[in-house]
């Protein structure tokens, strides 16, 4: 099992309630996440106490956790940003703050981080072998239609080939697909 598999199972098991997988969740990413609310509140113990809010998020949230191909991480690490931004907020309105939050939220970055990208760069990898499995004329189908946005109508005037078959043509190659991404 890779890390994000294991730390995705481990959000399951939390999701049911499990106490251990919780604890090993928290052994395991609590430093890193403690770094993302020091960074952003520049406080330590401001940083606990968000650490310890997003973890009982976590525990009463990680059924909302679905694996969709990001990173685990980039989940349990935009819930920390988020806590942390908005202890800053409450801060600012209670006049308590000693940074502005127009700091903390250019320190977010929506761009995705070097592990997402890691992970989109490998599925890219696996459709693209996929497409490969596919004759020359469906895949580039697939590739037109699917990643350029061309119509069946522009494909079957492009490609010569009959509206109706370029539907069938279409929908058998995507089953394909779905079988070989599923392996």
């Amino acid at each position: 099992m890779t890390p994000q598999e294991e730390i995705e199972a481990l959000i399951a098991r939390v999701a049911m309630g499990h106490r251990k997988s919780f604890r090993e969740l928290y052994e395991r990413t609590s430093a890193k996440l403690f770094g993302i609310a020091s960074r952003v509140l520049r406080d330590e113990a401001q940083a606990e106490e968000v650490l310890q809010e997003v973890f009982l998020r976590i525990w009463h949230r990680a059924d909302s956790y679905k694996a969709n191909g990001y990173s685990p991480m980039t989940w349990l690490i935009t819930i920390t940003r988020n806590a942390a931004i908005d202890r800053l907020r409450r801060a600012r309105r209670e006049g308590t703050a000693t940074e502005p939050v127009e700091i903390a939220e250019r320190l977010y970055d929506p761009q995705p981080g070097p592990e997402a990208r890691a992970v989109e760069r490998d599925e890219a990898r696996v459709l693209n072998a996929c497409l490969d499995e596919l004759p020359d004329d469906r895949a580039s189908m697939v590739r037109q239609a699917y990643l350029q946005g061309m119509t069946y109508a522009e494909l079957s005037e492009s490609t010569g080939v009959k509206l109706n078959t370029v539907r069938t043509w279409l929908r058998r190659s995507l089953l394909q697909l779905r079988e070989c991404l599923s392996r």
